[in-house]
C-alpha cells in the first residue's frame, strides 16, 4: 500500500511540475489536392521536403505538422513530374529529379533531367538534361559520393550517370537495358554504392574500377523477399532504409559482405514511394499510387495526403 501511494504522489509531483509524457512520432499531412508525393529527404536544419507528381515541392519546418507547397513549376525553373529529390547541405543545394508525365500524351519539349535548387531559396541553380537517347528515359533518384559527384539512376531504358563537381553537363557511368528499373541509390560510409531495382525486387552493389569507373553489377542475397523497392537512404554503416512501394511498408537493410538482411520497420503504407529520417524518426512518403493507375479508382479523390512518422530501432 505504502509502495502504491508513493508512486501517486511521484506521478503527482510530476504533473505539477508541468513535465508531459513524452509524445511518439507525429505524422504530417502535405497541404493539397491530388499530390501524390514521390521522395522525400531532410537537411540538417531538419526540414523535410517532398517531390511531387504535380511538380510542387513540399516543405515541412522544424515541428510543423504541415508540408506546405515551397517550390511550383513555373517557366523559370521547368519543373516537371518530381521524383527523387536530395539535400545537399554542403553545397546548399536540392537535387531533384524532373521528368516527362506518366500519364497523357507526350511532350516533344519535356525533358527528363536533374535540376538543382537553391536550398535556401528554392530558386533554379542549374539544369542538368540526362544525354540524348533514342529510348525513353527517366531520371529518378540520386546519391552523393564524397568528392562531391552526383549519381543519379535513369529507370525507363536503364543506367546511372555522374555529375561532377563544377561539371556543366552528365556524363554517362553505365547503361544498358538490364538496368532497366534501377531506383533508388546510396553510398555506405565505406564508400560502396548500392541500388535498388523496383522492376527485379533487387538490392545491387555497383562494382567500380580502381579508377572510379563502372565495372559491373552484383545482385545481393536478401534473407526476406522485397516489393517495389524505391526511395533508398543510408543510415550509417552498411545499412539502409527502404521504401517498397508495393508491399506499403518500410525496411531496414543491414549489408554484410554479398548479403543483406532485411528488417521489419512499419507496414501499412499506402504504396511508400519514398523514405527519410530526422534524429531517431523515420518519415515516409504515401503515393496513393493506384489512383493513377488503376482505372476503377479512375477520378475519384484520393483524399488528404499523409508522411507517416515513426520510430526507427535503437541503435539505428
Amino acid at each position: 500500500m505504502k509502495t502504491a501511494m508513493a508512486v501517486a504522489a511521484a506521478l503527482a509531483l510530476t504533473a505539477c511540475a508541468g513535465e508531459e509524457t513524452p509524445k511518439g512520432p507525429t505524422d504530417i499531412t502535405i497541404a493539397g489536392e491530388k499530390v501524390f508525393p514521390e521522395s522525400i529527404t531532410a537537411d540538417a536544419a531538419g526540414n523535410l521536403y517532398v517531390s511531387s507528381m504535380s511538380g510542387t515541392i513540399y516543405r515541412a519546418t522544424p515541428g510543423s505538422a504541415t508540408a506546405k507547397p515551397w517550390v511550383t513549376a513555373d517557366e523559370e525553373n521547368g519543373l516537371l513530374t518530381l521524383l527523387g529529390v536530395l539535400a545537399d547541405d554542403e553545397r546548399g543545394t536540392l537535387w531533384v529529379c524532373s521528368a516527362p508525365p506518366f500519364a497523357g500524351p507526350p511532350s516533344p519539349d519535356a525533358v527528363t533531367s536533374l535540376k538543382a535548387l537553391d536550398l535556401a531559396t528554392g530558386k533554379l541553380k542549374g539544369n542538368y538534361p540526362l544525354p540524348a537517347s533514342d529510348t525513353p528515359i527517366s531520371c529518378n533518384d540520386m546519391a552523393i559520393d564524397t568528392d562531391g559527384t552526383v549519381f543519379v539512376t535513369e529507370s525507363a531504358s536503364g543506367g546511372i550517370y555522374t555529375l561532377a563537381p563544377d561539371a556543366e553537363a552528365l556524363r554517362t557511368f553505365a547503361k544498358g537495358p538490364d538496368m532497366a528499373g534501377l531506383d533508388g541509390i546510396a553510398f555506405a560510409d565505406d564508400g560502396t554504392l548500392y541500388a535498388n531495382n523496383i522492376r527485379s525486387n533487387e538490392m545491387l552493389r555497383v562494382e567500380r574500377n580502381e579508377d572510379g569507373s563502372f565495372a559491373s553489377l552484383f545482385t545481393l542475397f536478401l534473407t526476406t523477399e522485397v516489393d517495389g523497392p524505391d526511395g533508398l537512404r543510408p543510415v550509417g554503416g552498411n545499412r539502409f532504409l527502404q521504401a517498397e512501394g508495393g508491399a506499403g511498408r518500410v525496411r531496414l537493410l543491414d549489408v554484410d559482405g554479398n548479403f543483406v538482411s532485411v528488417r521489419p520497420i512499419i507496414d501499412g503504407l499506402d504504396s511508400s514511394t519514398g523514405v527519410t529520417r530526422i534524429g531517431n524518426i523515420g518519415y515516409a512518403t504515401q503515393g496513393k499510387i493506384r489512383y493513377m493507375i488503376d482505372p476503377e479508382l479512375a477520378g475519384q479523390d484520393p483524399g488528404t495526403f499523409v508522411i507517416r512518422a515513426f520510430s526507427l530501432p535503437e541503435g539505428t
